[in-house]
């Protein structure tokens, strides 16, 4: 009797778009993953880290989750595995464990001294074994290395890359233990949040290097061999590691940012018979089209009224390279844009950057401007007046002020 297994990731749950809300995209993302769970009997779903954008969700960011979990209980779905990723809240993820455990509903939040809380059993619905999950959490630098004085960096390196080696070991020995003491020669699953060697991102998808100082990009040498599938997640981009078809990335569900729209977003779908894997990929629909416009005034008016033409409701970050230095973009895409459902989230002026930066000395580099000193240098460019420009700085602290309580409280 065969086995199947749904492999997802990344939802990011609670983020945000250059500060427009996306609950109604989460929301249809889990009212279709409901629906394939369904449509293809699926009997274990893995969530394979980063279920929440922040360590503090929002109440509807929770709603939207337990309202999830609380659906798949009730459908064909009898097991569901969820480890933290890098932004999840390890305590904030495992409070409700015990409750959850009640609906079948597994979490790991964090590594603990007991690898028990690793291996995974599941039972068929005679309670028989049927499947082994080494549900390996995100593994943070305190849990898999200790600091020693004077270690060079290469040091730290080795130690992270052979500390998140040994982990994987461990747990996946301690799998094959428990299926063998029941001498039935049932599958073990690996999972993982983590970068591998050679992973694939995209520009603007807010993918973290893991481990500061350190490459720790992880190669698939360190998942076992009697692992029959790895199911991993942190990079957004759905894909194989080392062109295995058994260690993979899902993806996000949603693009994360405008250098995903073009992404197809996918989840696999893993039937088991015996220890025989054979996947299955399946696209995701886009729920809210995202779409970056490039080029000169011509090209973006022309794509404008393409997307007008077609009834587009996308969310559009606007990216001027043309020759000509264009100070008035804003108010000519506002005019572009009357009566459409369009909306302008990102504008970004290469050109007028590119001006400011010409005013400064040659030994300047934009990355030696403070904030306030870019700002001002395109107050100049545009040559606004005194008045003017006291309010336009007002409105520019404010806007900042607000930036960063937004990312102290995300923290």
């Amino acid at each position: 009797m065969s086995l199947k297994l749904l492999h997802t990731s990344d939802w990011h749950l609670g983020r945000n778009l250059y500060g427009r809300k996306r609950y109604e995209e989460f929301e249809a993302f889990l009212d279709w993953l409901t629906e394939t769970i369904q449509e293809n009997e699926v009997d274990v779903l893995l969530v394979a880290g980063d279920v929440f954008d922040t360590s503090t969700p929002s109440n509807r960011a929770q709603e939207l989750y337990y309202s999830f979990l609380r659906r798949i209980a009730g459908s064909c779905c009898r097991h569901v595995v969820i480890i933290a990723g890098n932004h999840d809240s390890p305590s904030f993820l495992t409070a409700p464990k015990a409750i959850l455990k009640a609906l079948d509903v597994h979490v790991v939040g964090a590594a603990t001294e007991t690898l028990d809380d690793e291996v995974i059993g599941l039972s068929d619905l005679s309670g028989q074994p049927e499947l082994y999950v080494c549900a390996v959490p995100y593994l943070r630098d305190r849990d898999i290395r200790q600091v020693e004085a004077g270690e060079s960096i290469e040091d730290k390196e080795r130690k992270l890359l052979d500390g998140i080696s040994n982990h994987y070991s461990k747990v996946v020995a301690l799998a094959e233990k428990k299926r063998s003491e029941h001498g039935k020669d049932i599958p073990i699953v690996g999972m993982g949040h983590l970068f591998t060697a050679g992973g694939k991102t995209v520009d603007g998808d807010g993918v973290r290097e893991l481990y500061v100082g350190s490459l720790a990009h992880v190669t698939s040498s360190i998942f076992p061999d009697s692992l029959d599938y790895v199911a991993l997640g942190h990079l957004h981009v759905p894909q194989k590691v080392n062109d295995s078809e058994l260690i993979r990335y899902s993806g996000s569900p949603i693009p994360m940012g405008f250098g995903e729209a073009k992404q197809k977003k996918r989840v696999c779908v893993v039937e088991f018979n015996s220890r025989s894997a054979a996947v299955k990929e399946i696209d995701v629909p886009k729920f809210r089209q995202l779409e970056r416009l490039t080029g000169d005034w011509e090209a973006i008016s022309t794509r404008i009224a393409e997307l007008i033409a077609f009834g587009s409701a996308a969310w559009l970050e606007v990216v001027y390279q043309g020759e000509s230095v264009v100070g008035d973009l804003r108010e000519r895409l506002d005019e572009a844009l009357e009566g459409s459902q369009l909306e302008v989230l990102r504008i970004k002026n290469n050109r007028i950057i590119e001006r400011v930066m010409e005013q400064a000395s040659h030994d300047e580099s934009l990355d030696e401007l403070d904030l306030n000193q870019v700002f001002e240098r395109c107050l100049d460019q545009h040559a606004v007046s005194d008045e003017q420009r006291d309010i336009l700085r007002d409105t520019y602290r404010e806007t900042l002020a607000s930036i960063h309580e937004d990312d102290a409280r995300a923290e």
